[in-house]
């Protein structure tokens, strides 16, 4: 998706991939990754995730990617912080508390930017990407994150010929072969979440599945 898309989705509040409360398949799984408190967690596409709230009340260090200025005012007012804004190459930085927030385009993020990370936690960034440039978040990943660092990724499935994305379908095929060059990928739950989802029942799609992975570096 072009860069415009975005901006216009959050301009008008076209925003129905923001969730109200923290996702279900990080409260159940990200205690199973063992990752310390204090640890840095790069969330990439953060919009304004409340997901990063519940892993900053467990004591890491948030640091998110995200397109939409809009988007990080509006979630450092939700923290009832005021960032500190400071400028570097292509991306605009916001810290306050336990966030940092890079402006900019997530795939072209610098190791040198990002700075060294210890867990990585996407629920919406690879399912916002069209097919033809998944392989750029891909080879972003792979890029940002050493040897030993793991990822919680959530996936979704459902018949991408029945309803255009995103969020876009991203299979198991696709997230092994497409990642597994570069990362010890295994599956972690699959769940049905039709029932709580009902754009995708109104236009007669049969079975979403919301999937959840973990990925670590090799």
């Amino acid at each position: 998706m072009h860069h415009d898309f975005w901006h216009e989705r959050w301009r008008t509040g076209q925003t129905g991939f923001h969730q109200s409360g923290v996702h279900p398949l990080l409260e159940r799984w990200w205690p199973a990754f063992g990752v310390p408190a204090g640890s840095r967690v790069y969330v990439p596409l953060c919009g304004k995730s409340l997901d990063m709230a519940w892993l900053a009340a467990r004591g890491y260090r948030i640091v998110g990617s995200e397109l939409s200025p809009i988007a990080i005012r509006d979630f450092f007012i939700d923290q009832g912080l005021e960032p500190a804004r400071t400028t570097g190459g292509l991306f605009v930085r916001h810290a306050a508390g336990p966030y940092e927030i890079l402006e900019g385009d997530a795939l072209a993020l610098a190791p040198e930017i990002l700075g060294s990370v210890d867990a990585v936690y996407d629920r919406a960034a690879l399912v916002a990407l069209p097919p033809e440039m998944r392989p750029l978040y891909t080879e972003s990943m792979a890029r940002l994150i050493a040897p030993g660092v793991a990822m919680l990724l959530v996936a979704f499935e459902y018949p991408q010929e029945m309803k255009g994305g995103p969020p876009f379908s991203v299979d198991a095929a696709e997230i092994y072969s497409s990642f597994g060059d570069a990362f010890a990928v295994e599956t972690l739950e699959r769940v049905d979440v039709l029932a709580q989802s009902p754009k995708f029942a109104e236009v007669g799609i049969p079975a979403l599945h919301e999937i959840a992975y973990r990925l670590t570096r090799k």
